[in-house]
């Protein structure tokens, strides 16, 4: 999330909610700390500084692929401001399992959640 204060109320939101969450500040430690832990879910800002979600999604894939670890991959929910149609497209050819724009109210985040474990 590039939103300085965005990351804060989402780790406040999922924590209530039970779950564990990192934060990552932009794409390149996105996208390192995704492929260094063992998350069961992933949720990404589309617009991130210095590798953007839908690069950081397709390298996250290329490695799941790569490693034959395809079949115990996170959930993956973009989250975007980004509201067209050819975004939502985008992000879930990049390898997106969902695709939510923002601001998403915290019942919707929850939902696209459900059976992932807190």
């Amino acid at each position: 999330e590039d939103n300085l204060d965005a990351p804060d109320v989402l780790r406040m939101l999922l924590e209530v909610e039970g779950h564990q969450v990192e934060i990552a500040g932009d794409g390149h430690a996105g996208l390192a700390l995704a492929l260094e832990g063992r998350f069961d879910a992933v949720v990404c800002d589309i617009g991130l500084p210095g590798l953007d979600g839908l690069e950081l999604m397709a390298r996250l894939r290329a490695a799941d692929a790569g490693t034959g670890t395809g079949g115990n991959r996170p959930l993956t929910i973009a989250l975007s401001g980004y509201g067209q149609p050819q975004d939502r497209e985008r992000a879930l050819a990049a390898g997106f399992d969902r695709y939510l724009v923002k601001p998403v109210a915290p019942g919707v985040l929850i939902e696209a959640l459900a059976g992932v474990a807190p």
